[in-house]
């Protein structure tokens, strides 16, 4: 715990068009993947639509790490569907939480990021200075698989006593 930043909370909001796997549908479920640590949400049945609204929470010790996602398919009597997958970098995302803003009015965008060929963004994203925090909402497009995205939000939770931010 002495090396940790912080915690970086990711709220897994939805899919949206995601691929199909069974006969009419799909029954997604995400993982998040950074270093050795590997977290999930659980599966929605049979929906290509899915609504989580789940909250991942990932330990940072080095932000030059990536984060990946990969969404699946649940079945019960084979092996899980793989639905694709996306990279997520955190480092614009700490790189504001370093400046420790305060006293910011509600809603200020404090950076973009645009959609690249070096990440997976379907749109541009604004890091946020909301209700006292930094917020970042992003629509990453899933990579290997014929169509499928997912909408995130993450917030930093800082770790009192931490010497590394």
């Amino acid at each position: 715990m002495e090396n940790w930043m912080g915690l970086l909370r990711i709220h897994v909001c939805r899919g949206i068009n995601l691929a199909i796997r069974d006969v009419y549908s799909s029954d997604p479920y995400v993982i998040l993947k950074m270093g050795k640590l590997k977290l999930k949400t659980r599966a929605v049945k049979q929906n290509t639509n899915p609504q989580w609204n789940e909250d991942l929470t990932l330990s940072i010790e080095d932000p030059n790490l990536p984060i990946t996602m990969f969404v699946y398919d649940k079945d019960r009597f084979s092996l899980d569907d793989k639905m694709g997958d996306a990279e997520i970098d955190a480092r614009p995302f700490v790189e504001v939480v370093k400046m420790k803003l305060n006293n910011l009015s509600n809603g200020t965008i404090v950076r973009t990021i645009q959609p690249s060929k070096s990440n997976c963004l379907s749109e541009e994203s604004y890091i946020v200075w909301e209700n006292g925090e930094v917020t970042q909402k992003m629509f990453v497009r899933l990579r290997n698989v014929e169509c499928g995205e997912v909408e995130l939000q993450l917030k930093w939770i800082g770790i009192p006593g931490s010497t590394r931010l």
